[in-house]
């Protein structure tokens, strides 16, 4: 968990692949289902244009397909999901249903000034149309209104995991590990 443009798809690959599990991130899925013009992608990129979550029923019916997936059978990473408290419920529900538990819920904390400016470099890079000042400032809007009380949630469950999502990828991959107390793969 954590805002958007907090790292947390460059670290999930870290992860995902220092446990040997897929890193299931719903906005890569999003964002392909947009490229190739599917139903759900029509559908999901007039949220992710304006800055809003996609509706929780796409959401869940997405996650809940790939998750029962083959290759997650042994464990998974989520990456984007869940982000509403009602996801919460719906992933409860489904990680009951395959026979899976949540291990921790790792959360990268940032400053929402440096989010703001990675999101902004990434743009420029990766060519990202998504990521537009407006539509990052709505993001965070978002995430602070809709997420950040899944934090308490976690929390309260003993599952929560907090990291400084700030400084060198290779130094919050440290942070992370850890946290985890896990140690990483040379």
């Amino acid at each position: 968990m954590g805002p958007p443009g907090a790292g947390k798809g460059t670290q999930a690959r870290f992860i995902a692949d220092h446990f040997g599990i897929p890193a299931i991130s719903t906005g890569d899925i999003f964002r392909a289902n947009v490229s190739e013009g599917t139903p759900l992608g029509v559908e999901a990129k007039r949220y992710m244009d304006a800055g809003e979550y996609v509706p929780d029923e796409i959401t869940n019916r997405m996650v809940r397909n790939r998750i029962d997936e083959p290759d997650a059978a042994h464990g998974f990473l989520l990456d984007g999901y869940p982000r509403t408290v009602a996801q919460v419920e719906e992933l409860d529900g489904m990680i009951n249903f395959t026979g899976h538990q949540l291990d921790a819920v790792l959360c990268l904390v940032v400053d929402k000034d440096e989010v703001v400016k990675r999101l902004l470099q990434r743009a420029q890079t990766e060519g990202r149309a998504d990521d537009t000042e407006d539509v990052i400032r709505r993001r965070q809007e978002v995430y602070l209104e809709q997420t950040s009380p899944l934090i308490e949630v976690y929390k309260e469950r003993g599952l929560l995991v907090e990291v400084d999502g700030l400084g060198d990828v290779d130094e919050v991959t440290k942070r992370i590990f850890d946290a985890l107390d896990v140690v990483p793969e040379s």
